[in-house]
């Protein structure tokens, strides 16, 4: 019998004037990661699948920075962020 999976997301803040890297805000799985992503959707936050970091940030606790370890991961979907935004007027 396959083993059940349940569907994860993980929420990250950053202001680049205020922190220095970004930090984990919500995480979880099942139904909390379907409410993170519904609340993300609605409030128009882009999102990314990426399963591998998802796995890797899930492990992380709440309000802990990102580890320098995967800084690049980090950059890529912070790269992704910005070119979502690119043209959309931000409050």
């Amino acid at each position: 019998m396959p083993k059940k999976t349940y569907k994860k997301a993980v929420a990250l803040k950053y202001d680049r004037q205020k922190e220095d890297t970004p930090k984990v805000t919500a995480k979880g799985q099942g139904r909390v990661a379907e409410k993170i992503i519904e609340l993300a959707k609605k409030n128009n936050i882009p999102i990314k699948d990426d399963p591998d970091l998802i796995e890797v940030l899930s492990s992380l606790e709440i309000n802990e920075e990102i580890p320098s370890e995967i800084y690049v991961a980090v950059a890529e979907l912070l790269a992704f962020v910005y070119s979502m935004n690119a043209g959309k007027k931000l409050p």
